[in-house]
């Protein structure tokens, strides 16, 4: 949907959506409730007006600004996420405590604010698009082109691919599709990472370094078992998590990244595991904060990087597919990840539970830097 309709209006019809569940929410805490399955319905509404919004509004910056631009919005974007994540729950705790129907409330008036903001916004000249889909292209080919491995020779079907999309971007941002919807055009980008290594390899890195560093699930157990503290110290170790990611994000938007892009995402990952190695051996408090602060931070320059990376690698016409694919990975990394992290807790203990965690990271990492040379030799952001 999100390649085949205007993404703001796909967007918009999202947020709605969420805004509605959110006061049906509102109304039926309201009428003192006696069962859960209302809400577990409502839930269930709230996840599938989510995945309809999500890739529509993630594809939406590259049609916002131009390739060298993206790096300064994609950052900016991302503060103003971790900075919402710590300020959300403070402010949710406060109104929950005048009403509880009232953190609803705000909930849903603040997503229909967010559907009326993103129908304002413009978007870039579609042949500007399409020149650069072509620019980015051409860059990609030549990174593949010096590798020596089987997965190099997607190279020239992936420069191909991005040539039709930008014929196809030609035509206009929103411009309904006029061609029947099949399955082969939903699977389309499921194939485009397949045949593109560099989008593959930062794709896949994520997807199995969140499956194994699933850490911040433990901390209840770290917190009592490990570092002996209580509800205090559990809630600071939380907030370490927000606190190192903000840090790092507000320096991104001071100073980003814009040299050895892939050298710096995949060194973030191994730098992310080795903290999370740190935090399963310590028993000192002190050392787990710190130990947060550096995993948060390094995982917030690679959601930076990746942000941005795949974006600006995808065409314009698979944009949207693409984005709902990682959309699924990330999702499912991070839920079968904190599933992970409690079944060998459950086993071996929360600290050897870790540790395991942050190894398989640092491996994925190593193992990624051989796999993915392509990945590794990416110096800037495409087209930027």
């Amino acid at each position: 949907l999100a390649d085949r309709f205007n993404r703001r209006r796909l967007s918009a019809v999202g947020l709605v959506g969420q805004a509605v569940v959110a006061a049906a929410l509102a109304w039926y805490i309201g009428t003192d409730p006696t069962s859960v399955t209302p809400i577990f319905l409502l839930m269930l509404a709230y996840g599938t007006t989510q995945a309809l919004q999500n890739p529509a509004t993630r594809a939406l910056p590259p049609d916002i600004v131009t390739g060298p631009s993206l790096p300064w919005l994609m950052v900016r974007r991302s503060a103003a996420w971790q900075l919402a994540s710590i300020a959300g729950p403070v402010v949710g705790a406060f109104l929950y405590v005048v009403d509880v129907r009232l953190p609803f409330v705000v909930m849903a008036v603040l997503l229909v604010a967010s559907a009326v903001a993103v129908l304002v916004v413009k978007v870039v000249d579609p042949a500007t698009i399409a020149a650069q889909d072509a620019g980015v292209a051409a860059e990609l080919a030549g990174l593949e082109a010096e590798d020596a491995t089987p997965l190099s020779l997607a190279a020239i079907e992936t420069e191909a691919r991005f040539d039709a999309a930008a014929e196809a971007t030609a035509g206009g941002e929103g411009m309904e599709k006029s061609a029947r919807a099949t399955l082969h055009d939903a699977f389309e980008g499921l194939r485009f990472i397949r045949t593109e290594p560099v989008l593959l390899g930062a794709i896949s890195l994520d997807l199995f370094a969140v499956l194994f560093g699933g850490a911040v699930a433990l901390l209840p157990a770290i917190a009592e078992d490990r570092l002996g503290v209580g509800a205090v110290g559990l809630g600071w170790l939380r907030a370490a998590t927000g606190i190192g990611a903000a840090a790092v994000t507000l320096i991104l938007a001071w100073k980003p990244v814009q040299r050895r892009v892939g050298t710096t995402l995949l060194a973030a990952v191994a730098l992310f595991g080795v903290a999370t190695i740190v935090l399963g051996v310590t028993t000192s408090f002190t050392v787990a904060f710190v130990s947060l602060l550096v995993l948060s931070g390094a995982d917030a320059i690679s959601v930076f990087i990746r942000s941005t990376l795949v974006p600006l690698i995808t065409p314009n016409e698979t944009r949207g597919r693409v984005l709902a694919v990682e959309n699924v990975f990330i999702g499912a990394s991070n839920e079968l990840g904190a599933f992970e992290s409690g079944a060998v807790g459950q086993l071996l203990g929360a600290g050897p539970s870790v540790v395991f965690g942050g190894a398989a990271t640092l491996v994925v990492a190593l193992a990624w830097w051989k796999l993915f040379p392509a990945l590794r030799r990416v110096d800037r952001f495409p087209g930027t």
